[in-house]
Formats: C-alpha cells, sequence, structure tokens
C-alpha cells in the first residue's frame, strides 16, 4: 500500500514523501496512530494544505525533545536490584525499569522510547538509548547494583562481581586452613 508520510519515520522515510509499505503495517499502525495517509489524490491535495501546521507541530516536538535530552545529558540513573555473587540479578531490569526510575527523576519517557533490545541481567554500568524524537535520540548511563553504596563504588569504576570486590576477601590467598578448623577432632559428631 502506498502512503503519505505525516511526520519522519526511522528507516522508513521523511514527511512528505510517499513510500510503499506492507499493508498490515498501515493499517494497524500508521493510519491509526495518524502518522500517514493513503496516497490518493484527495490525500495528497489535504496533505499539501496542511503541509505547513504539520512541520511547525513537527518542529515543536522536535523542540521539546531537545530540551529534555538537554537535560538527560551526562545524567546517570541507579537502579537497585538484589543479584548474587558473581553480579548476576535475580530478575533483570527492562525498559519498563528505566522508565520508572526516570519518572522517579521528573522525566515523562514512553516504553517505546526506550531502546532496550534484551533486558539488562548482571550488574554494572549500561548504556540504554532514549528516543525522544525521530531526529533527537540520547544514550543514558543506567547503573544497576546491589544498593547505594555498590553503585558509588561502580561508578568510580570499580567491578563488584568477585568476593573480593564485595567482602574484601582475595579469593586466590584463601587456603584449606581458612575453611577448617585444625582444632575440631572430627569425634563430637556423636550423638
Amino acid at each position: 500500500m502506498d502512503v503519505i508520510l505525516l511526520e519522519r519515520i526511522a528507516k522508513l522515510g521523511q514527511m512528505g514523501e510517499t513510500v510503499k509499505v506492507r499493508d498490515g503495517f498501515a493499517r494497524n499502525y500508521l493510519l491509526p496512530l495518524g502518522k500517514a495517509l493513503r496516497a490518493n489524490e484527495a490525500n495528497k491535495k489535504r496533505f499539501e494544505s496542511e503541509r505547513a501546521t504539520l512541520e511547525a507541530r513537527n518542529l515543536e516536538r522536535k523542540s521539546e525533545a531537545q530540551t529534555v535530552a538537554e537535560k538527560l545529558d551526562g545524567k546517570s540513573f541507579v537502579i537497585v536490584r538484589s543479584a548474587g555473587e558473581t553480579g548476576q540479578l535475580y530478575g533483570s531490569v527492562a525498559a519498563r525499569d528505566v522508565i520508572e526510575t526516570l519518572a522517579a527523576e521528573g522525566f515523562n519517557v514512553g516504553r517505546n522510547q526506550v531502546e532496550l533490545n534484551t533486558p539488562i541481567k548482571a550488574i554494572g554500568l549500561h548504556k540504554v538509548v532514549l528516543h525522544l524524537h525521530a531526529e533527537v535520540e540520547i544514550a543514558i548511563e543506567v547503573n544497576v547494583a546491589r544498593s547505594a553504596d555498590e553503585a558509588e563504588r561502580q561508578a568510580k569504576g570499580e567491578s563488584l562481581t568477585s568476593a573480593d570486590a564485595i567482602y574484601g576477601v582475595d579469593e586466590d590467598a584463601l587456603t584449606a586452613a581458612d575453611f577448617f578448623d585444625p582444632e575440631a577432632d572430627g569425634e563430637g559428631d556423636e550423638a
């Protein structure tokens, strides 16, 4: 199906272009959300008459997205989750969790604006890309840690995925005597 785009759509085209898309994509996404019109003579005339208002609205949305991007630039957000000693999370951090964290800081971001192809499943510093507008995107840093203290240590560049980092114990320096009491005679187990 041929459609006229009413706004810029990534990997598809610019505003005003007539592009060929699959019927389902047009009927289920582009047309209901008002992102495109069917390409016929009446709609071409309608688009040309409304072009100035569409461009003004697009420019306004873009400037709003840029102001939000400037506020988000260089920010790091901490998400506290429980994890094992190796740094593997017991759950995962998904786009929904990123949105909730941003909302707690006062940023209103939609779920479809967060580019997180796979959930975060380990502690550490992770880059998450936000698409605030078709022409505005920004990368934020998400610091996933077991506690706020660990988040500060990770932010300084420390790796917290070993017992040495977590408990202050050097795993390589441990010997068998550290685990067993040589004074124990083993005969105290009788009942």
